[in-house]
């Protein structure tokens, strides 16, 4: 017979608490903390090649990015997480009386690895959706030149376009700026053809 012991919940002040002394990064979802690993050489390539050609194609506009150090709060189920990349446009929307954590954006970036692909592109994504200017969301492979874009035609219904050739060019309407595949892959060695 196996005895069962439940897992600890923390409350969303705990967690916040924890983290701001802990040595790595961890994701929070519903009372559970999750510690997050480090990325892969490939993995970190792709978030600086992203996030220097979106912030150069921004040029001055009133858009901001932010890559893995910046923390999102998702009020739904209280998630606490650390998106790749994500863009805020106008007003900065901080979390009460936090200096890091931010709760909302328009664009997030997830780069894929094996082992959250799943959760990236199912629970995570559910969840990002409850965001109010949350319209492009962008899962990035790794491992080949492969981008999955998905933009909001309304409160419902995601339209998903994959794009897998270096030469395609990618258009995010919510930023009103198209990239270029082969310069988020730019430098990446050993991607699968």
């Amino acid at each position: 017979m196996f005895a069962y012991r439940e897992r600890r919940r923390f409350t969303p002040e705990e967690y916040l608490a924890i983290e701001e002394h802990a040595p790595s990064r961890s994701e929070y979802l519903c009372g559970e903390i999750f510690s997050m690993t480090g990325g892969s050489v490939e993995h970190n390539q792709i978030v600086r090649n992203l996030a220097s050609t979106i912030d150069m194609a921004l040029g001055e506009g009133g858009c901001q990015v932010f890559v893995a150090d910046m923390r999102l709060h998702v009020a739904r189920r209280s998630l606490f997480t650390y998106p790749d990349l994500m863009v805020v446009c106008g007003e900065l929307p901080r979390m009460e009386g936090r200096r890091d954590t931010l709760e909302d954006a328009t664009l997030i970036v997830e780069v894929l690895s094996p082992s959250t692909q799943d959760y990236d592109r199912g629970e995570k994504f559910l969840l990002y959706q409850s965001l109010p200017s949350f319209s492009e969301y962008l899962t990035v492979s790794q491992n080949e030149v492969l981008v999955e874009r998905y933009s909001r035609q309304n409160a419902d219904q995601w339209l998903l376009t994959r794009h897998y050739r270096p030469g395609d060019e990618l258009l995010l309407d919510s930023l009103g700026i198209t990239l270029e595949l082969g310069r988020i892959y730019r430098g990446v060695e050993g991607l699968a053809p």
